[in-house]
C-alpha cells in the first residue's frame, strides 16, 4: 500500500510539473505574441501623423474636444504618433461625414467627429449624403449631453405657451438640417404645436451664437456642456442676456432646475404617443454626445487601438482635470455601445421615419 500511494503521488508531482510546464509555454507564447503585436503596431504609428477631421469650425466646443484629443490620445497609442485637426465645416458637418466615409483612407491614420445629428440626414434619405451610420467605426463618445433652447430675453417670448400665442414666430439661428436649432424647433412643432422662423446658412455654432447677439434672430438651441462653459454664455447668463425656455433631458439639470424639460412639456400638453416616438428619435443625438468615429474598412487592429487610446485619454488626470475647468462634462461611452446604438436607431419603422421626414423636408 505504502508503494502503491507513492506511485500516485510521484505521479500527481510529475502531473503537476508537465501542466506548469504547459502554463509556462502558453504565457510565454502569449507574452511573445502581445510583444510581437505591440512592437508592429508601434512601428506603424511611429513618426507618424494621425489627423482628426472636425466637421465644425474652429472655436466651438467639437472643435475644443478635438483638439483635446489631439493632445492627450497620442500618449497611449504605440508609437506615439503625432496628431492633428483639421476643420472641415460645412452643411451640418455632412461635408466632413462624406469625406470620412467616401474619400479618406482607412488605414487607421484619419479619424473624424462630426454632429451628432446627422444620422437624420441619412434616416429620411437627403440625396447629398454618401454614408450609412452603421458602417462608421465608432471610436467613443466622452459625454452625454442634452439641448436647451434659449431666446434673448428681451425678446416678448416668456414661454412656449407665449410663442403658441404669437402673431409672428420667432426667428432662429441654425447652420443645416442636423443643426441644433433645426432639430428641437421641429420636435417642438410635432409635439407642441409651436412654430419658429428659421434662418439658416451659419457655418457653425459660434456664428449661430453671434447672430443672436446682434440681433438678426432671437433664439437658438445649444448643449448644456456648451453653454455653461464658454462664452458668449457665460457673460449672457450673468448679465441676464438670455433667458432658458427647455432643456432636451429626461431630467431638470441641477444647473437650470427652473427650466421645464421637454418630456414635462409633452405631459403638460397631453401630445400624442406617435409624436413622442418621433421626438425620441430626434433627441438621440443627447446619448451620442460628441462621437469619433474611424472610416469604414479601417482594419480590426487599428480600430482596437484607437478605441482604446480613446477610453484611456478620458482617464488621464491631466484632460480630466483641464475639462473640469473648462467647464466640460465627462460622461463616456464605449465605441462598442455606440455601435449598437447606432444600429438600433437607424432600425426604424416606416411610420416614424415618415413622420421624421415630414419635419425635416
Amino acid at each position: 500500500a505504502s508503494v502503491d500511494g507513492a506511485s500516485d503521488v510521484n505521479f500527481r508531482v510529475k502531473g503537476a510539473h508537465m501542466v506548469s510546464k504547459t502554463m509556462l509555454s502558453f504565457l510565454l507564447a502569449a507574452f511573445l505574441s502581445y510583444s510581437s503585436a505591440n512592437a508592429q503596431d508601434a512601428s506603424f504609428y511611429q513618426g507618424k501623423t494621425i489627423k482628426i477631421i472636425a466637421g465644425t469650425t474652429t472655436g466651438g466646443t467639437y472643435d475644443r474636444w478635438a483638439r483635446i484629443f489631439a493632445r492627450y490620445m497620442p500618449k497611449y497609442i504605440p508609437g506615439s504618433p503625432n496628431m492633428i485637426v483639421q476643420n472641415m465645416p460645412g452643411a451640418g458637418s455632412m461635408v466632413a461625414a462624406n469625406y470620412l466615409y467616401a474619400v479618406a483612407k482607412p488605414d487607421g491614420l484619419t479619424i473624424g467627429m462630426f454632429q451628432n445629428n446627422l444620422y437624420l440626414d441619412e434616416l429620411i434619405g437627403r440625396s447629398e449624403v454618401q454614408f450609412k451610420m452603421v458602417n462608421f467605426l465608432w471610436l467613443g463618445t466622452q459625454e452625454k449631453d442634452p439641448m436647451m433652447h434659449y431666446i434673448r430675453a428681451d425678446s416678448p417670448y416668456k414661454s412656449i405657451e407665449d410663442i403658441n400665442k404669437a402673431k409672428e414666430p420667432p426667428k432662429c439661428s441654425n447652420s443645416g438640417t442636423t443643426d441644433l436649432t433645426y432639430v428641437m424647433t421641429k420636435i417642438l412643432e410635432e409635439t407642441l404645436g409651436a412654430k419658429f422662423a428659421l434662418v439658416s446658412g451659419y457655418q457653425g455654432g459660434t456664428e449661430a451664437a453671434l447672430a443672436v447677439e446682434k440681433g438678426e434672430v432671437v433664439c437658438r438651441t445649444t448643449r448644456m456642456a456648451v453653454h455653461f462653459s464658454r462664452e458668449p454664455f457665460l457673460t449672457w447668463d450673468k448679465t441676464g442676456f438670455d433667458r432658458h425656455l427647455l432643456q432636451g433631458g429626461m431630467k431638470r439639470d441641477p444647473r437650470v432646475p427652473d427650466v421645464p424639460t421637454i418630456y414635462e412639456l409633452m405631459d403638460k400638453h397631453k401630445t400624442p404617443e406617435v409624436s413622442r416616438r418621433v421626438a425620441q428619435v430626434l433627441l438621440v443625438g443627447d446619448d451620442l454626445g460628441r462621437p469619433m468615429v474611424a472610416p469604414p474598412g479601417t482594419p480590426a487592429d487599428k480600430v482596437k487601438i484607437l478605441r482604446d487610446a480613446y477610453a484611456r485619454s478620458l482617464k488621464d488626470p491631466e484632460l480630466l482635470g483641464e475639462a473640469k475647468k473648462s467647464g466640460l462634462d465627462v460622461d463616456p461611452t464605449s465605441g462598442e455601445e455606440l455601435q449598437g446604438v447606432i444600429k438600433d436607431l437607424m432600425n426604424q419603422s416606416g411610420a416614424v421615419i415618415q413622420r421624421v421626414k415630414n419635419l425635416l423636408k
